[in-house]
């Protein structure tokens, strides 16, 4: 393995645990009735696609969910549904990423993901004790922001670019197949655990560490 100095995880299923099918109950309960239809555990579409690709904002979104659901919703509903793919951050998986910091390795997010799951990841409850997500990485590469959604190579580039790293030097770390299959084809070296696995012992072994 080239000598590893800039690594990128994806945040659903590798730095917090995520429940699908909680999040089917929750946009369910404020009125959704076909939400398994609309949400997806690694990219979504339609509404749903538009505000992770920055296109929509958060009150255009809402506004489609009334459509969808036939019913007058605000933007703590939204939030309230869109947080049910939280299940839990797992210490283990911060204390890495803290871990690989203080050894000098550049640490970044690169995640399809949204201003709803975001309010509630910058604010103090992220962790549950008092720190954001931004305390744990040294940039954070969020689809809606970037305007861009993985599996694209688009920001797979830009995460490059704004790390002044190159992709052989690169370790990705995501969940999905699709999403690792691209890196590699940019030359991004890879590790793709399970939605929710303990990923910290196999990176351990990988960088050597």
């Amino acid at each position: 393995m080239t000598f590893i100095k800039n690594i990128a995880f994806d945040l659903g299923g590798v730095v917090l645990a995520l429940s699908y099918e909680n999040a089917v109950r929750r946009f369910e309960e404020i009125g959704l009735k076909d939400a398994r239809r609309h949400l997806d555990a690694f990219c979504q579409h339609g509404i749903f696609g538009d505000l992770e690709a920055g296109k929509i904002t958060e009150e255009t979104f809402r506004q489609g969910l009334c459509e969808l659901t036939g019913k007058p919703l605000t933007l703590d509903d939204c939030y309230y549904a869109w947080h049910g793919y939280v299940e839990s951050v797992p210490q283990r998986n911060l204390q890495m990423l803290n871990e690989l910091r203080g050894k000098g390795y550049q640490v970044c997010l690169l995640s399809n993901t949204n201003p709803f799951m975001m309010r509630w990841a910058h604010s103090s409850d992220f962790d549950g004790q008092g720190h954001a997500i931004d305390d744990y990485f040294d940039r954070l590469y969020l689809s809606y922001e970037c305007k861009a959604m993985k599996p694209s190579e688009e920001i797979f580039r830009m995460m490059l670019d704004g790390q002044h790293a190159a992709a052989d030097e690169t370790l990705f770390v995501d969940d999905s197949r699709h999403n690792v299959e691209v890196a590699q084809a940019l030359g991004i070296q890879t590790l793709c655990p399970q939605n929710n696995e303990d990923w910290t012992g196999t990176l351990r072994t990988l960088l050597g560490i």
